[in-house]
């Protein structure tokens, strides 16, 4: 039995350091969201884009590292531990996956280099909806987190508790 801890958590104790790690970037990527958020004036044009492409760097980043780290590992840790996991993402990943579309979509808005203030302005109505998602996906991400990684921690004990 202490082997099949030991196991498990050379297996998964990184996983832990990943999703900390992530959940600093969703930090980030709350107080960018809010700083572009509150802007209510549009005329330094230069300035107001530097901050939205400040936010969609991290939005970006928080997605990507999501999908292709986080989700990978609570996945397999899902298949692993086979105890109903699996059924969970097959019912939570498809809204994950819609919502990183909102995401990509609003970081589309930013491909031109210059824009005025009108078409910047115009971008806090797609901002407001695209926090709407991210509060969702923020919920999906630690109702998954909680139900495919935390719940497995007990298997993971040390084994001064075994």
């Amino acid at each position: 039995m202490l082997e099949n801890v030991q196991s498990a958590r050379e297996r998964w104790g990184g996983v832990s350091d990943l999703i900390d790690r992530w959940l600093r970037e969703r930090q980030d990527l709350i107080v960018k969201f809010c700083d572009v958020s509150g802007t209510t004036e549009f005329s330094d044009t230069g300035a107001v884009r530097a901050r939205f492409v400040a936010l969609c760097d991290v939005l970006v980043d928080y997605v990507s590292a999501g999908h292709f780290e986080v989700y990978e590992q609570l996945i397999q840790e899902a298949k692993e531990f086979d105890d109903g996991g699996m059924e969970l993402v097959a019912k939570v990943y498809p809204k994950l996956e819609e919502i990183t579309e909102v995401a990509l979509s609003f970081n589309d808005r930013l491909s031109g280099d210059a824009m005025t203030a009108e078409e910047l302005e115009a971008l806090m109505e797609p901002l407001s909806h695209l926090g709407e998602q991210l509060e969702t996906r923020f919920e999906l991400e630690d109702f998954l987190i909680e139900h495919l990684h935390n719940v497995h921690a007990d298997k993971m004990i040390s084994p001064s508790s075994a």
